[in-house]
């Protein structure tokens, strides 16, 4: 074990999931860490981002016998949606083209709620069960760097000597601490309202399908309804009104929308992915509810948005896919792109349809009063609005520069 840091720490907010690392961590840092004037306290902080009951079942009583003083629960999920979610789904932003971004989406949240945590307990660190591996790391600390750079940060994982979960778990039979985990775990996984991640286990070798053991949500498409169903959704200047023609909260809607695709299979994605520390991994997500919402927000921009202002929409997402990604949430940058966003999308008004059917989402239908598209124009048969003689002067034009190239180098010869 590390031994006990010179520098005086009076009271550490830990993230806490109530898992191995976490549970392990409590009794690390009032090991190695002392205040002014003996013992430091380690207070828990749990963020309810919808992950579910089964996880928070318990979690109290778990830290305080883990060795926390106290054990704070902070309901995040409407803030996680309206705040996040939302703004993000306007800006288009999907990480290496596949990945919905679950985990990255949550952190800015969880991050901040525990600084503000922090801050009112009167702490003078915060600690995280992050490796030192991983993007999460980045996420947390900047967002403590962003909000609150007085705070110590405390990161077990880059300080401690253990390296395994036997390791772990052995440390606590040596603390007395009880707990349910075991050295047979195969995945890792993060869950949120959002989405489920899973990695480890046969994953680490990309050459290995996943197996049935990886997915813990959706259907496979093999086990999907062999009937289509449709679910139309309603937006009104970018934001979700609607869902099959029932106003939900924010919440309830991905909620909704999450049974309805995990029905059907939508969501899966299976990827290797350049994390931001310069190792690649390799990842199954499940996104149902995500997966329909994006499908239908995109089908609703094709209709409404031209040509260069969708294809200026596309480069913000594209930013703001690695600005998430990256644990850059507290910047500037975010909120040009957001705000830029917002405005492309006060014509996003509409219905969408989107069908599910055995692992996937279309768009099938889609209508706007703001739409661009016009039947007597796109028409192949007779029309009285386009003439067909105007396309040559256009084409010409447009060429311009290609044929000028071309009679350059006729002339050099």
């Amino acid at each position: 074990m590390a031994i006990k840091q010179n520098k005086k720490v009076n009271k550490i907010v830990l993230a806490y999931s109530g898992g191995l690392d976490t549970s392990a961590i409590i009794p690390w840092l009032k090991e190695n860490y002392e205040g002014e004037n003996g013992e430091v306290e380690v207070i828990a902080f749990a963020a309810n981002v919808g992950q579910g009951d089964e996880e928070l079942e318990g979690i109290e009583a778990k830290a305080i016998a883990s060795g926390a003083s106290e054990c704070h629960v902070i309901d995040l999920r409407d803030e996680f949606v309206n705040d996040i979610i939302f703004p993000t789904l306007k800006t288009g932003a999907i990480y290496e083209s596949e990945y919905l971004l679950g985990t990255s989406l949550a952190r800015p949240v969880i991050a901040k709620a525990q600084v503000e945590l922090a801050l009112k307990l009167g702490a003078d660190a915060i600690a995280h069960g992050c490796t030192g591996k991983g993007n999460d790391q980045v996420r947390f600390e900047s967002t403590v760097a962003a909000l609150a750079p007085q705070l110590e940060i405390i990161a077990p994982w880059r300080e401690w000597d253990m390296e395994s979960r036997e390791d772990l778990l052995a440390y606590l039979v040596e603390k007395n601490v009880p707990t349910t985990a075991s050295v047979t775990k195969i995945y890792s996984r993060d869950a949120n309202l959002w989405h489920i991640s899973h990695e480890g286990g046969e994953l680490e070798d990309p050459w290995q399908e996943p197996t049935d053991g990886v997915w813990t949500w959706t259907k496979s498409p093999e086990q999907a309804p062999d009937k289509a169903e449709y679910v139309e959704l309603s937006f009104e200047n970018g934001e979700l009104t609607k869902v099959n023609g029932t106003a939900y909260s924010g919440v309830d809607a991905i909620t909704v929308l999450n049974d309805l695709g995990a029905e059907h299979g939508v969501g899966r994605i299976d990827i290797v992915e350049n994390r931001l520390v310069g190792m690649k991994s390799r990842g199954c997500y499940e996104t149902p509810g995500g997966t329909i919402l994006f499908k239908a927000y995109k089908g609703l921009e094709t209709l409404i948005l031209d040509k260069e202002t969708l294809k200026y929409r596309e480069s913000l997402g594209h930013e703001f896919s690695h600005l998430l990604y990256d644990g850059r949430w507290f910047t500037p940058l975010r909120e040009a792109i957001l705000a830029g966003a917002t405005s492309l999308a006060q014509d996003v008004t509409g219905d969408v349809v989107v069908k599910l059917y055995k692992g996937t989402a279309s768009v099938v239908k889609r209508r706007s009063p703001n739409s661009l598209y016009s039947e007597d124009f796109a028409t192949f048969g007779a029309d009285d609005v386009y003439d067909q003689k105007h396309a040559e002067g256009f084409i010409r034009l447009y060429s311009l520069s290609s044929r000028i190239k071309a009679m350059t180098k006729n002339n050099q010869k």
